[in-house]
């Protein structure tokens, strides 16, 4: 089957909210082409149960966002990007209100356009707007309807990105496209565009246990590394701290909004313990509820502890959270009348690939945006709904730089097809597979919520070995999504072994026995620099 060419205005790679955002925020001239690994809805985006952060309410203020996601971000924030950010919070909102999304309504007969705001951990006032306890399904809908019905923007559903094209030499290398794997017709093919943008989110899927869905492998993470990209903060992997414990339901989430609403966290002889690690109780910042989890399961020899609201009105946890409410209960547990099994799961990337307030990359032609960056809003540790936050603000930061810039970019030039003329099909995907399950096994138990330097050693060991036998097999076979996946993968799981390994302290969402306490004097960024790789 022959290669085929596409040519666009703007090539984004990733189909939730930071790509849908900026496709729409470009103008209706440029051509636009977005790449999506699965069904433009499958990614982390439609997950995102709690909500959105901005400052709404008259009661609270741009200086206290800004104060709580510093202080969450223990020290490694850059204020200046906070405050970038939280200024554009209530824009974002009214953007996203008339897109259509269906926030959910206070119920004032006097005001009944006021939004419902509801508290989450870190947070020092209400200011998390939602759709029940379905944001990110919503606002996905929202915005996929708005694209599909866009003539200048061209969707390509399963297709796996497999590496950014970049032409040129040190300051004069450019991002000019993509070498984009079509899953249906198991074929290769070139996407060229003076543009690219990279919103393939996170890289959760490293771990053995999260709270993503399949796809969240690091991949724009990794082909940035590979096209010569700094890749920053890698160790601060966030845990969330209650993920439903069952085996039927081994992802999904139970929103902080729970706990924003009074939902204690209990053992199973019913007692409370939050309070014994945080004067916040189950309201402090995520890293500190996380492992205090992992501490008493630890502690005590068990596999989960409990999430308790069954003690608010059944009318009230039925209309504040039906999703949750609704999956439970096929499940067996009834959140009005009993407390339910949680264990923290990983969740999300708070590093990746350096960029500036206006989601440009160290690569000329190249932006990203939303989880996939390190743009100094989340430090150490991300706060509560400020990850659809930075979505929709560096979505449209991306797409006024590129309109305003597009006329003046060199059209891309002759690029050589993929060529796959010395590889054959495989007939070992055994190792593909087997290498998945070994990588994602050993990062959970070496580089999870608790770390050591001999288990930093340990998976630095086995992740050397894993990238010879994963780059060799690449090689030689012909691709495949699997392939892709843990050849990002095991790139990722390289960097953030790198970066903890680096880190001679306990800060946010990185804790070692070995340093438990912070260094004296201003904290520093881990920093990675990455040289061009060949395809």
């Amino acid at each position: 089957m022959s290669q085929q060419v596409f040519d666009f205005d703007v090539l984004v790679i990733g189909s939730g909210a930071a790509g849908l955002t900026l496709a729409l925020r470009l103008g209706t001239s440029v051509k636009v082409g977005i790449i999506s690994k699965g069904p433009i809805s499958a990614g982390s985006t439609a997950w995102a149960q709690g909500g959105i952060a901005a400052v709404l309410h008259d009661k609270d203020s741009i200086e206290s966002h800004v104060e709580d996601t510093l202080n969450a971000g223990a020290g490694l924030c850059k204020e200046e990007t906070v405050r970038f950010v939280v200024e554009h919070g209530r824009e974002a909102i009214e953007w996203l209100i008339a897109q259509g999304v269906p926030f959910s309504r206070r119920e004032q007969p006097h005001d009944p356009t006021e939004l419902h705001l509801t508290m989450e951990g870190g947070h020092s006032h209400r200011r998390v707007a939602h759709v029940a306890d379905a944001t990110g399904r919503a606002i996905e809908m929202s915005l996929e309807s708005r694209v599909r019905h866009r003539r200048n923007i061209q969707l390509f559903e399963d297709h796996t990105a497999v590496d950014l094209v970049r032409v040129g030499d040190g300051a004069s290398g450019r991002c000019v496209g993509a070498y984009v794997y079509d899953n249906r017709r198991d074929q290769v093919d070139l996407y060229r565009a003076p543009a690219v943008v990279l919103a393939t989110g996170g890289a959760s899927r490293v771990y053995l246990y999260t709270t993503n869905p399949d796809g969240s492998t690091g991949d724009g993470i990794a082909m940035a590394w590979r096209a010569g990209c700094r890749v920053a903060n890698m160790e601060f992997n966030q845990f969330h701290p209650t993920c439903l414990y069952h085996p039927e339901a081994r992802n999904f989430l139970i929103s902080e909004a729970l706990r924003g609403e009074g939902a204690k966290l209990k053992l199973p002889d019913g007692s409370t313990f939050m309070q014994r690690f945080d004067p916040r109780a189950e309201l402090a910042p995520r890293d500190i509820v996380a492992r205090a989890i992992d501490h008493e399961m630890k502690r005590l020899g068990i596999d989960c502890v409990y999430l308790d609201i069954s003690h608010q009105p059944a009318e009230f946890i039925m209309n504040h959270f039906p999703t949750i409410y609704s999956r439970c209960l096929k499940l067996g547990f009834d959140l009005t009348r009993q407390p339910i099994p949680v264990v923290p799961a990983a969740h999300y990337t708070c590093g990746g690939v350096v960029t500036d307030l206006r989601g440009r990359t160290d690569l000329a032609g190249l932006y990203a945006v939303g989880e996939v960056t390190c743009t100094g809003l989340h430090g150490a540790n991300r706060m509560a709904s400020n990850s659809l936050l930075e979505c929709l603000v560096f979505g449209a930061a991306a797409a006024e730089d590129i309109g305003a810039t597009l006329a003046d970019l060199p059209a891309p030039p002759t690029v050589a097809l993929w060529d796959e003329s010395r590889v054959t099909d495989s007939d070992e995907e055994v190792v593909v597979s087997h290498n998945w399950n070994e990588l994602r096994h050993f990062m959970w138990d070496y580089v999870g919520i608790v770390r050591t330097d001999k288990r930093l050693e340990r998976a630095a060991r086995r992740v050397d070995l894993l990238t010879r036998e994963i780059h060799d097999y690449y090689r030689n076979f012909r691709v495949t999504k699997d392939l892709l996946e843990l050849r990002n993968l095991v790139v990722v799981a390289d960097l953030i072994v790198r970066s903890a390994m680096a880190r001679k302290e306990s800060r946010g969402l990185h804790y070692t026995t070995d340093y438990p306490d912070k260094l004296p004097g201003a904290p520093q960024d881990t920093v990675l620099t990455s040289t061009p790789r060949p395809i």
